[in-house]
């Protein structure tokens, strides 16, 4: 196994700039606009899309972690041929694979899509989702770019973070 290329954290830079990023999910996780376990599904398909193994560690880990069952866990890579995701769930992962796919359209979000959205959240939630997709494919960039494996990441750890941010 390569070792990671760069440790972001350990540079001053890096750090300095991987704070304030942290801070959007801090302030996610604080307005409680959607929850927890739907938060996750979103990050768990735009990590396994973008192929960040350390990110598809972490919120696997967390959905089980917060109680999810192995086999929703299991099928959001399939959340389409399944019957274990709710309507609303279904719009926000939708969301998640069309606002992480944005190249591989020239419309980017389809209208469809948008009108399941919004059919299933109001503003609030729309925002939220907007940023934890947004935020989640950023944070993958990073940890793919610097070949941050997955594996080694203990359930608990963004909430403990986000808790000492406070």
């Amino acid at each position: 196994m390569t070792e990671p290329r760069f440790d972001l954290n350990a540079n001053a830079l890096g750090a300095k700039l991987g704070k304030r990023f942290q801070s959007v999910s801090v302030a996610l996780m604080q307005s409680q606009a959607l929850p927890k376990t739907l938060t996750e599904l979103v990050e768990l398909r735009a990590s396994q899309i973008n192929g960040c193994g350390y990110c598809t560690d972490a919120h696997a880990k967390d959905l089980a972690a917060a109680g999810e069952s192995a086999t929703r866990i299991n099928l959001v890579a399939v959340w389409r041929e399944t019957t274990v995701f709710t309507e609303a769930e279904r719009a926000a992962l939708a969301f998640a694979e069309e606002g992480t796919r944005l190249a591989d359209t020239a419309t980017g979000v389809s209208d469809e899509t948008w009108a399941q959205v919004r059919a299933h959240f109001d503003d609030d939630q729309i925002a939220a989702l907007i940023y934890v997709i947004s935020c989640i494919n950023a944070a993958n960039r990073m940890l793919v770019i610097t070949k941050t494996k997955g594996g080694s990441y203990v359930p608990g750890t963004f909430e403990s973070i986000a808790a000492a941010a406070r």
